[in-house]
């Protein structure tokens, strides 16, 4: 029986990359003092009876380093996206010029960049407990194997292919953490 395990690297792998990419996303929509598209991605507008991401109500553009506008297509959505904007925590204030909302981005002072740099970190560990959730589904796999007949340099192996790949995600968290940081302290 033994002969026939095969854990599914490929499978956990995939999963700790969904924690990672999960975390890009969640780190995108960190304003650093730069305008960018990204950071209205987690914002949703209450349109035609559902939420609705910004960029399927409207166009999202970058002019400008310190400004992002939204040309809302719909008349009727304009202040149900302004209302959105307002309320979804991103400490911008909306401004109206017809259908177009524009959206000047200020300078980050110190207190908020560390505030943000704690926020970066609560991404990071939730990241970090997922990519070990993934480990522990496959600790447990390879631990019923073990129970129906796996030799011990079998499970050892196993355990260690598992671990290396966890400790190679969980580096590239942190490295993904500090270089998020560095951003969001950048004056």
């Amino acid at each position: 029986m033994s002969d026939e395990f095969m854990l599914d690297t490929d499978d956990l792998k995939r999963r700790m990359d969904g924690a990672m990419a999960n975390l890009r996303t969640e780190f995108a929509s960190l304003r650093t003092g730069r305008a960018s598209a990204s950071m209205l991605e987690p914002v949703m507008v209450d349109a035609y009876g559902s939420q609705t991401p910004i960029n399927q109500v409207g166009t999202v553009n970058v002019p400008e380093p310190r400004m992002v506008t939204i040309n809302v297509w719909d008349k009727g959505l304009v202040g149900k996206v302004e209302k959105a904007i307002r309320e979804s925590g991103l400490g911008i204030n909306p401004q109206l010029n017809g259908t177009i909302i524009m959206l000047p981005i200020p300078e980050l002072n110190e207190e908020r960049r560390r505030d943000l740099t704690k926020v970066a970190g609560q991404y990071a560990e939730g990241a970090r407990v997922s990519v070990r959730n993934v480990r522990r589904d496959g600790m447990d796999q390879i631990k019923k194997a073990k129970a129906d007949g796996m030799s011990e340099d079998d499970q050892k192996f196993w355990e260690s292919e598992v671990q290396d790949l966890t400790d190679k995600m969980i580096k590239a968290v942190d490295e993904a953490l500090e270089t998020k940081q560095a951003e969001i302290m950048q004056v």
